[in-house]
């Protein structure tokens, strides 16, 4: 019995080596299974998990914050003096733009010679 299929020989097919690739295909789809169950049933309540031990950890009501002593407000407006200062030094320039042509050596990649065909 000769069986052709695409091409192929089918007739030195045996039991064992179909066998051995149904057991091939049969691991593959469990673990595909196995590896869908895992990402939408373990890791979801994972990290529900955890979600819900870091809220446990944290307290009900948080501590306040102590108010801002004056002196640090004063350290805060010099620095941000300074800052605009240092920044603003450079002259304001016009918002012409101008764009000068460089001439280019050579390049074989930009050469309209290689890309013409010659038809004789």
């Amino acid at each position: 019995m000769y069986l052709n299929i695409l091409g192929s020989d089918l007739t030195s097919i045996d039991k064992p080596t179909i066998i051995i690739v149904l057991t091939g295909q049969v691991i593959v789809v469990a673990l595909l299974f196995l590896i869908y169950k895992l990402f939408t049933v373990f890791f979801p309540s994972l990290l529900r998990s955890v979600r819900n031990k870091k809220s446990a950890d944290e307290p009900a009501f948080p501590e306040k914050r102590k108010p801002v002593s004056s002196e640090e407000d004063v350290n805060a407006a010099i620095a941000m003096a300074l800052y605009l200062h240092f920044n603003e030094i450079h002259d304001e320039e016009s918002n012409v733009i101008t764009i000068q042509r460089v001439s280019k050596t050579y390049s074989p990649w930009s050469s309209k010679l290689y890309n013409m065909r010659n038809f004789r």
